[in-house]
């Protein structure tokens, strides 16, 4: 960051984290702040008082006097009242955003706290402080603006908790009915075929809720992968599997050319990047044509290449198709790859997981969706 912040601003971090306190002094220090340390509410207090710090960085989850009570209690000291008061906790909802705020804090913050964003926003609030009556007045109504997109946000992450949660049972539901359904060997065939779309249609939908869920995570730094060795034929096996009967459906066949039989990663995330993939690419082949699955070794990484021949993507929109709710449009109609949902955008966030990145390449016809990842 480059730390021209002078010596005497002083900044009091109070938490009973011990890991949480050496790592925001650290941070800290190295911008040239002087940092004092306290383990509690209580110390806290006494601290203030004794020192007169610049800033105040406030646990909020503490034995004894917790963050709000703390906050409360330097607000009501003479020289309390102006000195800029920063929460940090990992508590990330409405409840407590709201308690933050009304107990005095100037800022919030939700662990674990990237050390750039903590200098940033020390540095932003050291700023206002200094500000005049007029500027301070304006900044006033710019930070209820914040405060309530923020406090937004969090009810948004609620509610897509709250989906999530929701919907997952009966979807799980239909898809256990279809099954006892496709075991009854009087069932006609008929019924039989519709069975088996309610599976497909079941999982593609469990799918985008999971997605929901991973890109909310995503969102908030913590969808991490679970390593662990895993059998890519079978993956890859089981993924093609399941998204046959839909790619048949369409008149799209699916084909595999996998030179790596086994690789370290996260099989939850990796088999439902595959599947979205696949999906996606299913979705906007033409009819009789073929949808390939590579995945190989390149240099120090795996490579995982999922080809189709429809209309391709324009150069101009290979990073956008990753934001969520993107769709290449033509101008008349949509004719090529887009995300109807978070499809895609799930698949960044799992592969930014696993350490890797993901692209598009022109097939000449088509789209290739390149996803590349280091061998552990």
């Amino acid at each position: 960051m480059g730390g021209a912040t002078p010596q005497a601003t002083t900044i009091l971090v109070v938490d009973d984290n011990e890991a949480n306190r050496l790592l925001a002094r650290e941070t800290l220090e190295d911008e040239g702040y002087l940092v004092l340390l306290a383990t509690g509410g209580e110390e806290g207090i006494a601290v203030f008082e004794k020192e007169q710090p610049d800033c105040v960085l406030l646990d909020v989850r503490m034995p004894g006097v917790d963050g709000f009570a703390a906050c409360e209690r330097i607000r009501a000291l003479p020289t309390g009242a102006d000195v800029p008061i920063l929460f940090l906790t990992a508590l990330r909802d409405v409840d407590t955003f709201d308690r933050a705020l009304r107990s005095g804090g100037d800022d919030f913050l939700t662990k674990p706290v990237r050390p750039t964003e903590l200098v940033v926003r020390v540095q932003t609030a050291l700023k206002l402080r200094r500000l005049g009556a007029e500027l301070r007045e304006q900044l006033g109504v710019l930070k209820e603006q914040r405060d309530a997109m923020f406090r937004l946000q969090l009810q948004k992450e609620r509610l897509s908790a709250f989906v999530v949660h929701d919907l997952k049972n009966p979807v799980n539901s239909m898809d256990l009915h279809a099954q006892l359904l496709l075991r009854d060997k009087n069932l006609p065939e008929s019924a039989r075929e519709s069975a088996t779309q309610i599976r497909i249609e079941a999982r593609q939908l469990n799918r985008m809720i999971m997605n929901l869920l991973d890109v909310s995570k995503g969102d908030e730094g913590k969808l991490v992968a679970k390593l662990d060795e895993i059998d890519l034929r079978a993956l890859t096996d089981e993924v093609v599997t399941e998204l046959t009967p839909n790619a048949h459906a369409r008149g799209v066949r699916l084909t595999m050319d996998l030179q790596v039989e086994t690789v370290r990663a996260d099989a939850d995330l990796l088999r439902r990047l595959l599947g979205n993939l696949v999906e996606n690419s299913t979705r906007y082949a033409p009819k009789g044509t073929t949808v390939t699955i590579g995945i190989k070794t390149v240099g120090g990484s795996v490579e995982l290449r999922v080809a189709d021949q429809g209309a391709g993507i324009p150069i101009e929109m290979r990073e956008k198709v990753f934001d969520p709710f993107v769709q290449v449009d033509s101008g008349e109609k949509f004719v090529a790859h887009g995300s109807r949902g978070l499809g895609l955008t799930f698949c960044r966030l799992a592969v930014e997981a696993h350490g890797g990145k993901i692209w598009v390449e022109d097939a000449s016809p088509g789209a290739v969706f390149c996803v590349g990842w280091p061998v552990s």
